[in-house]
């Protein structure tokens, strides 16, 4: 799984679950239009598989 993705978050964490608010944290967002770059593995498909909705995702 080579390759690198650009998340950026588009939507408040703001009355979200605790372990959505979590999950976001540890991709490292914090404001809305936050954006970070993870190489693409497993762990953080599946973190973005959880709050996807919340997310705006690119493959780099």
């Amino acid at each position: 799984m080579a390759g690198k993705l650009k998340v950026t978050l588009k939507k408040s964490i703001i009355g979200r679950k605790k372990d959505q608010i979590a999950t976001v944290e540890a991709l490292g967002l914090k404001k809305i239009r936050d954006s970070k770059i993870h190489d693409k593995s497993p762990a953080v498909l599946g973190m973005i598989e959880k709050v996807g909705f919340m997310l705006d995702v690119e493959e780099i």
